[in-house]
């Protein structure tokens, strides 16, 4: 088959690894190669490649082209949505798309002026923020959102692969006790550590900023290398993916120029410090 010795995949883990060894066991059955497989489709190897390794959750469209040359009868087409549940546990299926793309981002620029973006969140805040959007839930399903919100801050331990992430903060996040004392300096101390590590960009919109650019709505703009950029936007119980460019780069510039009316980035970092180190004195920051 000319491609070499691959590690075998674990099928047990998950199910989009389960999936994504029964489609290579599929296509070396019938004596094919990646770039055989996906000859005739619009997508490439490598993200044939990433979706046998249960990585990529497989496009409808390459899901039935691949039914079709495997002659599996619609296995491949039912099983997508298996796939994209199995992804998402714990979030939304509106979430859906950024859960598949935000991991092959090339940057994330993040703007959510009423609360810490979820990939800052410590699990005490997420579950705050949780339990008060959905107060009536079962425990478990209230565990299943706080621990989806924290698998995705793995984003920030790959060496590798770890997009550039700029969040730009409201310094209201910084002054509202939404946690007891000792929870709010862990929170502020999270984002202060992950912008000491290098790992992320942070700066503050001071709250007597004025009018700005982002008065209205949330953003999380990702952009990628081999994808056009994509834009998020969220609002109580729903969220809405933006990919036309005029909009794209409509949100790119305001998101530009808020950034050059927060305050620096190490400004920034010693207000963030400041305030952890206020509530972690039992005082409530100025």
């Amino acid at each position: 088959m000319g491609q070499g010795k691959r590690k075998d995949i674990d099928g047990s883990r998950n199910v989009p690894c389960f999936y994504g060894k029964e489609l290579r066991h599929q296509r070396e059955k019938a004596g094919l190669t990646m770039a055989e497989l996906v000859e005739g489709s619009f997508y490439g190897v490598t993200l044939l490649s990433e979706i046998e390794r249960g990585q990529r959750s497989m496009p409808v469209e390459l899901a039935r082209h691949a039914d079709r040359i495997l002659k599996t009868d619609g296995c491949f087409e039912r099983g997508c949505d298996d796939v994209r549940k199995a992804r998402r546990n714990g979030h939304a299926e509106y979430f859906e798309r950024v859960l598949e793309v935000e991991k092959h981002a090339l940057t994330i620029e993040e703007w959510c002026p009423t609360a810490v973006p979820g990939l800052l969140q410590t699990e005490a805040y997420a579950r705050a923020v949780v339990r008060a959007t959905h107060p009536l839930e079962a425990d478990e399903e209230t565990a299943a959102k706080v621990n989806g919100r924290l698998a995705r801050a793995r984003l920030f331990e790959d060496d590798h692969n770890t997009p550039q992430y700029w969040a730009v903060l409201h310094e209201s996040l910084l002054r509202q006790p939404i946690l007891a004392p000792a929870q709010m300096a862990e929170q502020l101390d999270r984002i202060a550590a992950l912008v000491r590590r290098r790992r992320i960009f942070s700066q503050v919109l001071p709250w007597d900023s004025g009018a700005h650019p982002f008065m209205l709505g949330t953003a999380m703009i990702m952009t990628f290398a081999d994808a056009p950029p994509l834009v998020y936007t969220e609002s109580l119980h729903t969220g809405h993916t933006v990919d036309d460019p005029g909009l794209v780069a409509a949100y790119q510039k305001s998101y530009d120029l808020l950034r050059a009316a927060a305050l620096p980035p190490e400004a920034s970092l010693a207000m963030l410090e400041s305030a952890a180190e206020d509530y972690r004195n039992g005082k409530q920051p100025d």
